[in-house]
């Protein structure tokens, strides 16, 4: 493990008001660890900026599997970028609607542009991306 460094931080009272009452409610124990997360959250989205760097992620798809062929295209497309999939989960909300997550892992660039087909495909009602990093990064 690292070797903690305190340092402080200067800011406008009712900014550190408003922070404070955030830590409350989301639960963090101090300060500290709340400004961790930030600084984290901060660097999984430099990673992401990086079109070369490695990142993890998950791509979120709601659609109906009553529209012709589209399981067949969001199947084809998956198997193009399959080097990027590492898993996917498969629920049926209800008789006409599914809800599918894909964990993905390789080079930005990649992941967005497998993400981006997939969430504009004809007939996927809502999708999203959820980036996130590989974990190498942020000791």
């Amino acid at each position: 493990m690292s070797k903690l460094i305190r340092f402080g931080v200067s800011m406008n009272e009712q900014l550190l008001e408003k922070f404070d009452q955030q830590i409350v409610k989301k639960g963090y124990s101090n300060r500290s660890e709340a400004v961790r997360d930030l600084i984290r959250n901060q660097l999984v989205q430099l990673e992401w900026e990086d079109e070369n760097q490695e990142v993890a992620g998950t791509v979120t798809l709601v659609y109906d599997h009553h529209v012709r062929g589209l399981t067949n295209v969001l199947m084809e497309i998956q198997h193009d970028f399959h080097n990027l999939v590492l898993s996917t989960m498969h629920v049926h909300l209800d008789h006409y609607n599914c809800l599918e997550v894909l964990v993905i892992k390789g080079k930005a660039s990649d992941t967005r542009k497998l993400a981006e087909k997939l969430i504009s495909i004809k007939g996927v009602k809502h999708g999203q991306l959820s980036i996130t990093s590989t974990g190498k990064n942020l000791d």
